[in-house]
């Protein structure tokens, strides 16, 4: 048996590597302090440029426009959102035609522009005009107003159907089988087990898809529905004062930052069990 008469001496820790400053990061703080200026120069052209009377004048139609944008959008959420409930089971159904027909009709409004869907609803169905009057719907596509509605409905019926089955998906099928060897009925294992956690899952692609929607809804006001992207063009055309859309801009962005911080805090409470 032996034993250890000298230990090693201590010896100092290896010198850190020497951290070098690459060309990628200069040109991007570069590129950081050129939008910087740009956005000092632009508030400073806001402050000069302001004009108290146009605001007085305009200020009441964006508040309007800003109304209605919102009311279209919510609508067409909700409505989107119970249209997309079946667009979603039928995805998911072993049936070939209720699954051919639902995906046909997901990828149609997904793979077409907005606009395209927009003008296709307004103007296409327009000349038909005496069939809807016999069928006493041209009060409904004589309104530009519904018809953005319509259109925007359908289109984000398509993705929120699309949302909705990948969140189910998501979830173990181990689950449901777990569930059904205690008994349960699928359909309170879907009501309380699968829905909570899919919901969870799909919480932020549908934040993400609200924004879209609130974005995407400027187009409504080329078939002259006086949203707030609508009332912008309006005070342009009697102005040619850039900075009428610059606070469409600004107004928009206000709209987004608020609903991301409120989507934040409702993730935040519902996903509150999986900080541990």
């Amino acid at each position: 048996m032996s034993a250890v008469q000298d230990l090693i001496p201590p010896r100092p820790a290896p010198a850190g590597a020497e951290r070098r400053h690459p060309a990628s990061r200069a040109l991007g703080i570069g590129i950081l302090a050129l939008w910087l200026l740009l956005a000092a120069a632009l508030v400073l052209m806001m402050i000069e440029g302001w004009d108290y009377a146009k605001f007085q004048r305009y200020a009441p139609r964006y508040l309007d426009g800003l109304w209605t944008t919102l009311s279209i959008v919510g609508l067409s959420i909700v409505f989107g959102a119970l249209l997309s409930l079946p667009i979603a089971f039928a995805r998911m159904s072993s049936n070939r035609l209720l699954n051919t027909i639902a995906y046909s009709y997901v990828y149609v409004f997904r793979s077409t522009p907005l606009l395209a869907q927009l003008f296709l609803i307004y103007y296409g169905l327009g000349s038909f005009r005496p069939q809807l009057e016999t069928v006493g719907l041209w009060w409904f596509f004589r309104e530009a107003w519904y018809c953005g509605l319509f259109s925007l409905t359908l289109n984000t019926a398509a993705y929120q159907a699309e949302i909705l089955r990948g969140a189910i998906e998501s979830v173990p099928r181990g689950q449901r089988e777990g569930a059904a060897a205690l008994g349960i009925s699928k359909a309170v294992t879907f009501r309380k087990i699968v829905l909570p956690q899919a919901l969870i899952v799909a919480l932020r692609p549908y934040g993400n898809e609200i924004i879209l929607m609130i974005k995407g809804s400027a187009v409504v006001a080329i078939v002259t529905v006086y949203d707030l992207m609508g009332q912008t063009r309006r005070a342009f055309s009697q102005t040619y004062d850039y900075q009428t859309y610059l606070w469409a801009a600004i107004l928009y962005l206000l709209i987004v930052e608020t609903l991301r911080q409120v989507w934040s805090l409702l993730e935040a409470r519902l996903t509150r069990h999986l900080n541990r």
